[in-house]
């Protein structure tokens, strides 16, 4: 990690701390567009091929799909503890996703005129869960929960499987979750068997969850392919920037520094302070810390992206921390809700000492799957409405065109659109 002084007067210097050097697609973009390709033409055989290539995938056609004994068996080999805990989660998230169902509106415009918006689920939805480094259950179930409730007709899970057999711990949460259509596979190669289709599985319409940067640009490509399908946001690496004033305990801000840097061995996290004595307990601890972790290797290489940020004030902290656009934002302050109030940009954020990233990680409600890279400027994490989608509607009596006739009339020979001012005057002149 590297220590740096704040300096807002220095712009090119302050331009570089923003920057994510932890991201470049230029490597990966060839190979995944051939991938996408080779999808799009051959189907689930090249799925296949690519599973077997990249994952190790051991299966064929025939078992590429979970069958239903496949999931009956994972509940009754995970533990006792272990379904206890994610059945809490499951219960909190619930709870709190619960809450954002939109609500449809009507209004009268003026006598005659009705407008209305009506929110609808999108029917049919692909969920992306990663399982390169460690089996992610509570990924299920953080796109899981809002996809039912907001209705979606038609749920599809993908997740790399080894030696043809997905963890029993993502089966589990994929069946207290009512998802049953489940295909072990990962990487762009999933991405497009959901995003185009094959013979063993319809296409969906929007594609949700994580990944490696293979799985982030097949996302991107597959989005602004007119063959393919939506997706919820950009996503890169995970992140976390941490704001704290003198009265943080370093040992707090270590863990959590650390907690974010297990995520792979690009992920970033960033602390700013206004004091110097927090710096140098927290880099302390976090070299004591990391001694006992098991993930070491990715730690120790997301290290090499990470920042520990002296600021003159507070005041400085928080209009970096707007400009960076964290995923996850931690306020460790003596007063974290006078800095929430200013907070503009963030994918999540996590108030007070007792408040780490790792609870919104797993259990406290709040969602996981959140936009990184500086996208949190522009995209909300996801939700109930992600799943979702709103169509307009209006109803308009005869007085009521007759009312408004004039103005679209007008407006229509602005624009030199002189059918669009017929479709009114021909009703003007219907008995």
């Amino acid at each position: 990690m590297k220590k740096v002084k704040l300096d807002l007067s220095d712009k090119k210097g302050f331009d570089q701390l923003i920057r994510r050097k932890n991201i470049s697609f230029e490597n990966v973009e060839s190979d995944v567009r051939n991938i996408l390709k080779e999808v799009k033409t051959r189907g689930i055989s090249a799925v296949i091929n690519y599973s077997k290539k990249y994952d190790g995938f051991s299966g064929s056609s025939a078992n590429i799909k979970v069958s239903q004994d496949e999931i009956e068996s994972a509940t009754k080999n995970i533990t006792q503890e272990i379904r206890a805990a994610i059945d809490i989660a499951y219960r909190n998230i619930k709870k709190f996703h619960e809450k954002q169902l939109p609500t449809n509106y009507e209004t009268e415009i003026t006598k005659g005129i009705v407008c209305g918006r009506k929110f609808t689920q999108i029917e049919n939805v692909g969920l992306y869960i990663p399982g390169g480094t460690a089996p992610l259950p509570s990924t299920v179930v953080m796109l899981a929960i809002p996809a039912k409730l907001a209705g979606c007709d038609r749920i599809v899970l993908a997740t790399p499987s080894k030696n043809n057999k997905i963890d029993d711990v993502i089966l589990y949460a994929a069946a207290i979750c009512g998802i049953d259509e489940i295909y072990k596979v990962g990487g762009a190669q999933a991405i497009a068997m959901l995003g185009y289709g094959t013979s063993l599985n319809d296409k969906v319409d929007k594609i949700f969850g994580p990944g490696n940067q293979y799985v982030t640009k097949a996302k991107m490509l597959i989005s602004n392919d007119a063959e393919g399908c939506a997706i919820d946001m950009p996503a890169g690496p995970s992140e976390v920037l941490i704001i704290a004033d003198k009265h943080a305990n370093p040992r707090f801000i270590a863990a959590d520094y650390l907690s974010q840097l297990e995520h792979g061995n690009d992920s970033q996290a960033i602390l700013v302070t206004d004091s110097e004595s927090l710096i140098a307990g927290v880099e302390r601890e976090i070299n004591s810390q990391l001694l006992n972790l098991n993930r070491l290797e990715y730690i120790k290489h997301s290290l090499e992206y990470s920042l520990l940020i002296k600021s003159d004030n507070m005041g400085d902290a928080i209009f970096f921390s707007n400009k960076y656009a964290p995923e996850h934002l931690i306020i460790n302050t003596s007063k974290p809700h006078d800095i929430f109030s200013k907070v503009k940009n963030a994918g999540s954020v996590f108030l007070g000492g007792y408040t780490p990233e790792s609870a919104g990680d797993y259990a406290s409600g709040t969602n996981h799957s959140l936009p990184t890279s500086g996208f949190a400027s522009s995209y909300s994490g996801l939700g109930v409405e992600s799943f979702m989608k709103a169509t307009t509607y209006q109803y308009i009596t005869q007085d009521g065109i007759r009312s408004l006739s004039d103005t679209i009339i007008t407006l229509a020979g602005a624009e030199g659109l002189d059918a669009h001012a017929n479709a009114v005057k021909v009703r003007l002149s219907h008995d």
